[in-house]
């Protein structure tokens, strides 16, 4: 039932005690083993923050057939996360832990939050506030409301949400929102701006960690 990935923190060889647990969810087009997944997982365990990683039901059944298709509705990948983060918990070591997620994953992320107990905060990277070119259908409602700390890791040009779009939306006091200079949805920035995707990835882990430790460390 659950596709899981753990990537542990290791020290000269040796498994150590994570900080914290991030349960990462993947975008709609690409699953967990994308190269935007594994690039972050392996930042953020250089953090101390061990990464667990998985496929959506829908990816699983892509991966088996080799065949496209779109993802499940709502209900369905939500349901399939907050199960996930029980089995997480019942079956791993207890380590104070977030959950987040790439685009799709980290909306999924955001609207299971509030009803998860065992789940201190949330990490989106590259939110789709909306669909490119229709900045009308907003997918904010519940990020108005939200109650547990998120942090929102956004490209400044990101099409599903650009920087002067995503200023003006009214978001709720618990969500931080950090812009990556010139990124896109995937934080890739333009040659001429001086910036890397590399380092963008960087950047975007150390946020993610700072966000996570200080609420860990309180």
């Amino acid at each position: 039932m659950f596709d899981i990935e753990i990537h542990s923190v290791n020290t000269d060889g040796k498994t150590n005690a994570p900080l914290a647990r991030l349960i990462l969810a993947h975008g709609a087009g690409a699953g967990k083993h994308h190269d935007f997944m594994q690039a972050m997982a392996s930042q953020l365990t250089g953090h101390n923050i061990e990464v667990v990683l998985f496929n959506f039901p829908y990816m699983q059944t892509m991966m088996e057939t080799g065949k496209r298709r779109p993802p499940d509705k709502a209900e369905k990948l939500l349901s399939h996360f907050a199960a996930l983060i029980d089995e997480v918990a019942k079956t791993q070591t207890s380590v104070p832990t977030f959950i987040g997620g790439k685009s799709m994953g980290g909306r999924m992320a955001t609207m299971v939050l509030n009803e998860a107990e065992s789940i201190i905060g949330a990490i989106a990277f590259g939110y789709p506030f909306h669909p490119p070119g229709k900045p009308e259908k907003l997918r904010t409602a519940h990020l108005e409301t939200l109650i547990k700390p998120l942090l929102i890791l956004q490209g400044e040009r990101d099409t599903f949400g650009t920087k002067d779009e995503v200023s003006a939306y009214a978001l709720s006091s618990t969500i931080v929102v950090y812009y990556l200079t010139d990124g896109d949805h995937s934080f890739k920035p333009r040659k001429q701006s001086g910036f890397t995707l590399e380092t963008h990835i960087e950047c975007a882990a150390k946020s993610t960690a700072d966000f996570i430790k200080a609420r860990v460390n309180k």
